[in-house]
């Protein structure tokens, strides 16, 4: 008896882990999905839309635990980054069984549309967190937000939804303008401040000086290794006497201390203890 408990327990214990595991291991793809960086006239674009902000701790996520649109008779409801949570108002429709079934509607999928037909409304999935991209809405305009694109493949349809989330640092407007860009694909338009992209400058490294100082340093390398290959071979010389002009290179380090001696006394004036030829002299 004593066994079959344990045995029991364990197996509970089990099933709890490899639960929270799967949990754990499906937050990083839900989060990666929805952040996209990208380079632009040397500043750097980041989105995030799942990062806190001040005033939306959950990012562009709804606290509701979804959006909702209606036009006519379809009734359109999401979430962005994430799977639907109801816990009031859920859909009511048949046909659910992609998105959670009759008694979870709703619940496993990130986008849901009901439509009336005959007088019942028919739920089509639309969009799942597995299947969904970011991408900038303007990529002349970087500042003006991106677009979240969802996708469902199913046996009848293959269905998208385009939520345009427009950058708005004061307030959270939509969704709206719900439109039908085909026989199963929607878009929608919301306005957030998680729409607005953190800019970073982007170093140009040293630009036209650095090729300039690059090019001089190969001219030069280049005329060491060819002088000295001809100096050795047609000439005969060997060990240091190979490098070109080997005189005025030991003497150049001696000669530049020379010549900012002189500009520094030139600009500092004469020092106690230097005289100068033409000082007078008192016997």
């Amino acid at each position: 008896m004593k066994i079959t408990i344990s045995f029991f327990n364990s197996l509970r214990y089990y099933f709890l882990i490899i639960a929270i595991l799967h949990r754990v291991g499906s937050l990083d793809p839900v989060s990666a999905v929805c952040e996209l960086s990208f380079v632009v006239r040397d500043k750097v674009y980041s989105f995030n839309l799942v990062s806190p902000l001040p005033n939306f701790p959950h990012g562009v996520l709804s606290e509701d635990g979804f959006y909702k649109a209606a036009v006519n008779e379809t009734v359109l409801w999401f979430q962005l980054c994430d799977g639907m949570i109801f816990n009031h108002d859920p859909p009511r429709c048949v046909e659910c069984l992609d998105c959670g079934g009759a008694s979870r509607c709703g619940m496993e999928c990130s986008a849901l549309m009901a439509r009336n037909i005959e007088g019942y409304d028919v739920c089509t999935t639309i969009g799942k967190v597995t299947s969904t991209s970011t991408n900038i809405i303007d990529n002349q305009n970087p500042h003006k937000g991106v677009i979240v694109k969802m996708t469902s493949s199913g046996s009848k349809h293959n269905c998208s939804l385009s939520v345009s989330v427009i950058c708005d640092s004061n307030r959270v407007h939509g969704p709206h303008s719900l439109e039908k860009l085909g026989t199963c694909d929607y878009a929608a338009v919301l306005q957030h401040p998680s729409g607005c992209a953190t800019i970073n400058g982007h170093g140009k490294g040293w630009g036209w000086f650095g090729t300039l100082m690059i090019i001089v340093f190969c001219l030069f390398g280049g005329y060491l290794l060819a002088g000295a290959v001809y100096r050795h071979f047609y000439i005969g010389v060997h060990g240091l006497d190979m490098i070109p002009n080997l005189d005025f290179w030991t003497r150049l380090p001696h000669r530049t201390q020379s010549v900012f001696a002189s500009l520094v006394r030139r600009f500092r004036g004469p020092t106690e203890g230097y005289r100068s030829s033409y000082s007078p002299v008192n016997f």
